[in-house]
């Protein structure tokens, strides 16, 4: 091996992070697009902050504690430490609480980017994602919450997801915590983390596996034991019923739960934050087939303080064949006391969280959203290096015509070029050699059509050739655009 071979850098990125190429990196633009109209229209200014944040303006929320820096990526610069945002929430808190003097109370906004992790990757879990946010600081009216929920449906639909398609699942963490009051475990409590872990992981695990984390613990089928949160039997049970109440109608789960809390305080007012969220839900119509109360719902950062809500797509996709749910898409919740770590002074805040990465995976497993590939791709073709300028007028003119086209810039004959022009999936290759100068003519090739009948007839080639005239065709210079259009249309 040479000395410049060993020196060679490995083309390699870290695990956990993807590259994204044509289609897949204008996806996440498109969704966006689509999801910021409806928040504007609802009254939502746009805000970017920083992927950098002080590490202790971020704060300590995540739940990965067996990584470094509890799953935030961190460096030290000038003896101070700075970490990439893991979310939208913690940077808005550190802004609304810089500019709290100048903004409008409340102050309404969302916000799109990237944020990361320094969570262990697998499939479908990724150090680096795409959310898109909007929050409502300043409000602690439990409408602020439905509003939110509310506005979060429309910007799905704005996507493409069928009104019956999804379904928000809320709840209260206060509900939550005068449940775990009434169990004898108080907010300082280490068990109470254990708790709402085990709880989350209900979809996952089962009740069985709820139960056993809530009391000694659970072995999984790897063999692994993750310890419980030691609660006696009678207490694991009132857990159990808390979580496994009926959530087909909201109606009937604040009844439920109105039994469940009796007369505790923090229940109590948990309570009463669901129910106007109930009446501002139902006074905009969205009934229990979209919106339900789900005691299950805890969500897993630490700083929720009260209502917390996801949103889940309720079609099926076929799995190792099995139809399994594609599941949570986003959430949110209340997070009262995040901003008072700035200030001193508690300012009420409610906000949701649309994975767009998730978004992009569950359009192209359902078929959701319509086409999200770019335009039809014209090349045209150099045939004479000589003549590159009327190459380039012609990609000019479709240009100009609404037709994405561009002109072969390297230095391979004509067969190659076919092949580039198939490699870059593109749909119609434009051809101007000699014999189609003396002419006047252009030949366009339909290459998505070509590709179709070549598949259907196989290896017959006098039936290829009859067919031909489908596939190509000449027309006039002067006409290019118009033929272009044309065939597009087909």
């Amino acid at each position: 091996m040479s000395n410049s071979e060993s020196k060679l850098v490995a083309a390699e990125k870290p695990r956990g992070f993807v590259d994204k190429l044509g289609a897949d990196a204008g996806a996440e633009e498109r969704i966006v697009t689509a999801v910021g109209k409806v928040y504007e229209k609802w009254g939502f200014d746009r805000l970017e902050t920083s992927a950098i944040e002080f590490t202790g303006a971020l704060g300590k929320f995540l739940p990965d504690t067996d990584r470094p820096n509890e799953g935030v990526f961190s460096f030290q610069d000038d003896e101070r430490w700075l970490s990439l945002r893991y979310d939208l929430t913690a940077p808005l808190a550190r802004f609304a609480a810089e500019n709290r003097d100048s903004l409008p109370k409340p102050f309404r906004r969302w916000q799109t980017g990237a944020v990361w992790r320094n969570e262990k990757p697998g499939p479908g879990r990724f150090r680096q994602f795409v959310q898109c946010d909007a929050d409502t600081v300043g409000s602690d009216n439990p409408a602020a919450d439905a509003e939110i929920i509310a506005m979060a449906g429309e910007a799905l639909e704005a996507i493409g997801v069928a009104r019956d398609g999804y379904l928000f699942k809320i709840n209260s963490r206060r509900i939550l915590n005068g449940v775990l009051l009434g169990i004898g475990l108080e907010p300082e409590s280490k068990a109470r983390l254990t708790v709402m872990r085990a709880i989350d992981k209900l979809d996952r695990v089962g009740v069985e596996g709820v139960a056993a984390l809530l009391g000694k613990g659970r072995k999984d089928e790897s063999g692994d034991f993750t310890k419980g949160a030691e609660l006696d039997p009678a207490n694991v049970q009132k857990v159990i019923d808390f979580v496994t109440l009926p959530t087909e109608s909201r109606s009937a789960v604040l009844e439920g739960l109105g039994r469940l809390v009796g007369d505790n305080d923090e229940g109590r007012a948990g309570l009463a934050e669901l129910a106007g969220i109930d009446a501002v839900l139902s006074a905009l119509g969205i009934d229990d087939r979209r919106a339900r109360i789900d005691p299950s719902v805890v969500r897993g950062l630490e700083y929720y303080t009260g209502a917390v809500y996801e949103a889940e797509l309720t079609a099926t996709v076929v799995d190792d064949g099995r139809l399994v749910r594609f599941g949570s898409v986003g959430g949110g919740g209340r997070y009262d006391d995040l901003i008072a770590r700035f200030t001193g002074e508690r300012m009420p805040a409610t906000g949701f969280s649309i994975g767009v990465s998730r978004l992009i995976a569950a359009q192209q497993a359902l078929g959701i959203g319509g086409e999200s590939a770019p335009a039809p791709l014209v090349i045209v073709l150099a045939m004479d290096r000589d003549r590159m300028g009327d190459y380039f007028a012609i990609a000019s003119e479709l240009r100009q015509g609404g037709v994405r086209a561009e002109v072969y810039l390297g230095s391979a004959g004509m067969k190659a070029q076919m092949k580039y022009a198939d490699k870059r999936q593109a749909r119609i290759a434009l051809i101007q050699g000699g014999d189609e100068l003396a002419k006047g003519v252009v030949t366009l090739k339909d290459l998505k059509l070509g590709a179709a009948i070549a598949s259907k007839l196989g290896e017959d080639r006098e039936a290829y050739a009859k067919a031909r005239e489908q596939v190509q065709q000449e027309a006039p210079r002067a006409q290019v655009v118009a033929a272009v259009q044309q065939m597009l249309a087909r």
